[in-house]
């Protein structure tokens, strides 16, 4: 009689896989059209990402080496998102060949500190009025913690940036307001000397200027942002001068947003101003912009520094996203 040996398994050989029945036609066509669009919704996000470099490409060749400069305040520091944005925005001009250079202001931190040792802030006719207290606490906010804080930001997002204030080299020296006596260390632009900006810029760095500067003898002066860089762009003889402010741009009407005017020239902008359709804080700024223009400035334009990428939108493309004003 013939006896079967039984079959022992063996723990030291791997035992043999269970077969899997294999999907059924019916589960896996699912599964496949699934897969298919993921892939067609990645090759369509892929495209319009090449087409926005596509358009953008005209105009980074007619700004490529040159400089423009941008004021930076106001709404656009108010959140960590449009700040980051814009420092963004200014590292990717300076990687596509332009050369950007930052003035900035600090109302907001400003105040904070203020309040913080007991000075309520004052304003007159839109002007900080800046006593030695007031300005001592300005000095300190905008050159020591708003400056160096903008300078570690475009260094973590791949620029290279170089902190300065007015007092330094001599960049700007200043002069009392008019109403000094009212205003008190509130100064205004006596010149400029841009000699220490000029090899920042041309090694590809990005010069970041605080407006507190020094009259001859030597006093401190808060000098109103806008003005500042109307003057530095003057100076450098930037193509263009960029405002971020806290509206549209320049109205055709104040009382309706959707009448921006999206471009217009010196005459233009005067006449709307004797018109009384430009007014209130819109004036001093339309003022640096014509003043840069007249100095050189190729166009100068107000745009809205609460709205994402606004840099890029009105450098980089047709539309824009404000008022360009040109000579």
């Amino acid at each position: 009689m013939l006896l079967t040996k039984p079959q022992v398994s063996n723990p030291l050989l791997p035992s043999a896989p269970p077969s899997n029945p294999a999907p059924s036609s019916s589960h896996a066509r699912p599964l496949a059209a699934r897969a298919a669009r993921r892939g067609r919704l990645r090759v369509s996000a892929g495209l319009s990402r090449v087409d926005v470099l596509s358009e953008a490409l005209p105009f980074i060749q007619r700004f490529k080496g040159k400089t423009v400069v941008v004021k930076y305040g106001g709404a656009a520091m108010k959140t960590p998102e449009l700040q980051a944005s814009v420092i963004r925005d200014l590292v990717l001009l300076s990687c596509v060949g332009l050369r950007p250079v930052l003035v900035h202001g600090g109302g907001p931190e400003i105040n904070s500190w203020l309040l913080r040792v007991g000075v309520e802030p004052q304003f007159r006719d839109g002007l900080r009025v800046t006593d030695a207290l007031t300005m001592e606490v300005v000095e300190m906010v905008l050159v020591g913690k708003v400056n160096k804080n903008l300078v570690s930001l475009i260094n973590l997002e791949g620029g290279t940036a170089v902190g300065l204030c007015g007092k330094d080299a001599c960049l700007i020296t200043a002069r009392p307001s008019p109403n000094a006596a009212a205003l008190g260390f509130v100064g205004e632009v006596a010149r400029v000397d841009a000699t220490v900006l000029h090899p920042i810029v041309a090694s590809g760095h990005i010069p970041v200027i605080a407006t507190v500067a020094a009259d001859e003898t030597g006093q401190a002066y808060n000098i109103n942002a806008d003005t500042a860089a109307g003057e530095i762009a003057a100076a450098v003889g930037a193509e263009k001068l960029l405002l971020l402010t806290d509206v549209s741009g320049i109205l055709a009407d104040r009382n309706d947003p959707g009448s921006l005017v999206k471009e217009i020239d010196i005459a233009g902008v005067r006449q709307m101003v004797a018109d009384g359709k430009v007014a209130g804080g819109m004036i001093p700024k339309v003022e640096c912009c014509v003043r840069a223009l007249a100095q050189g400035v190729h166009t100068a334009s107000i745009i809205d520094g609460r709205v994402p990428h606004s840099l890029l939108l009105e450098i980089l493309t047709d539309e824009g996203t404000g008022t360009m004003i040109t000579g």
